[in-house]
């Protein structure tokens, strides 16, 4: 009985410490995807591009307009790069558009709960993020050139 309640604990203090490295902060990934395969950018765009859309959550609630609106001016770059590297490669156009809608619905969520004064970079933010997935969109499914 005791060996098995040692064995479990070290089994979770691996879980976590596994866990806890796959987690990168925000300066990681930014300077990791300039450099990354070409396959892995739409993916590590799109995570910076999250973790923006965090940040920009967070100082709205605290009252930090400045950061936030930059932290929005951020998500929009971050996305378009994400947007960009998925259609170079023709890869990973499905899972960044799913993503991109995401972020565009949750800032339509966020824009609802600001100042009217606020709204208007959200809302802009929110809809080039939909303007990005309508590219995609048409690049999955739109017509083909004839072989």
């Amino acid at each position: 009985m005791r060996s098995s309640m040692v064995v479990l604990t070290l089994l979770a203090g691996i879980s976590v410490a596994t866990y806890g490295s796959k987690q990168q902060t925000l300066e990681q990934l930014i300077a990791r995807a300039p450099s990354a395969r070409a396959e892995d950018q739409p993916h590590l765009y799109i995570e910076i591009a999250r973790k923006e859309l965090e940040a920009a959550e967070k100082s709205y609630k605290t009252g930090e307009n400045d950061a936030a609106r930059k932290s929005v001016d951020e998500l929009v770059g971050y996305s378009g790069k994400a947007s960009d590297a998925a259609s170079q490669i023709g890869k990973k156009l499905k899972d960044t558009e799913i993503a991109l809608r995401k972020m565009a619905q949750k800032l339509r969520d966020l824009k609802r709960g600001l100042p009217y004064e606020d709204q208007g970079p959200v809302q802009a933010a929110a809809d080039r993020l939909e303007q990005m997935r309508t590219e995609l969109l048409s690049r999955m499914f739109g017509k083909k050139g004839k072989p």
